[in-house]
Parts: C-alpha cells; sequence; structure tokens
C-alpha cells in the first residue's frame, strides 16, 4: 500500500515530525477502548465526512487487515450520509476500490 503524496513528503521532509506524529497515533490508537476494527472502521467514517479521501485506501488497508469485511467498510462509509448530505458518497469508490486491489493483492 503507498502512502498519499502528502504523507510521503512528511516523512522525507520533516522526519522528526513525521516521527513524532506517528507515535501519537500509536499512543492514541493504544488508548481506546474501541477494539481494532471498529477503530479502523470509525476512522473510515471520520475521514469520509469530513472529506479527507486521499488518506481512505491507507486506512481501508487496516481496516482489512482487522478483519473488516467489504460490506463494513461501505457502512462504515456511508454512516454519515443523513447528517452529513451527499459529499459522503464521494469517499465510497475510493473505499470499494482500495479493499478490492487489496482482495487481489492477497490473492
Amino acid at each position: 500500500m503507498k502512502l498519499s503524496s502528502s504523507f510521503e513528503s512528511f516523512a522525507k521532509d520533516a522526519p522528526e515530525h513525521q516521527q513524532a506524529f506517528g507515535q501519537l497515533v500509536k499512543t492514541w490508537g493504544d488508548l481506546s477502548a474501541l477494539e481494532d476494527k471498529t477503530n479502523h472502521l470509525s476512522y473510515l467514517a471520520v475521514l469520509a465526512a469530513t472529506g479527507k479521501t486521499s488518506g481512505i485506501p491507507f486506512h481501508v488497508m487496516l481496516a482489512k487487515k482487522s478483519g473488516a469485511s467489504r460490506q463494513e467498510v461501505i457502512s462504515a462509509i456511508l454512516i454519515g450520509l443523513p447528517a452529513v448530505g451527499n459529499e459522503i458518497i464521494n469517499a465510497l469508490p475510493i473505499a470499494v476500490e482500495a479493499y478490492d486491489v487489496n482482495e487481489s493483492l492477497n490473492s
């Protein structure tokens, strides 16, 4: 799985900041009361709701590694539709493509 060009630049051009950020994310995840799959699916819902679609493929991979099914990923993406509106739908093809690409890599 390839990181977004933004994260590649972050790691290359500001490695100390990227390491500190990575530690924060790890610690934050360790503090979560949610189990891994739920945590990753929830994060996908937040990415979709905020329009941060560049991170969706990476986080779909993490959700899938945690045992999330294709339908669970789709449901996580669409859960915010009533609250946020149709913009959420923009995230759906990105998530499905990322799930399916990872599926074919595992075959």
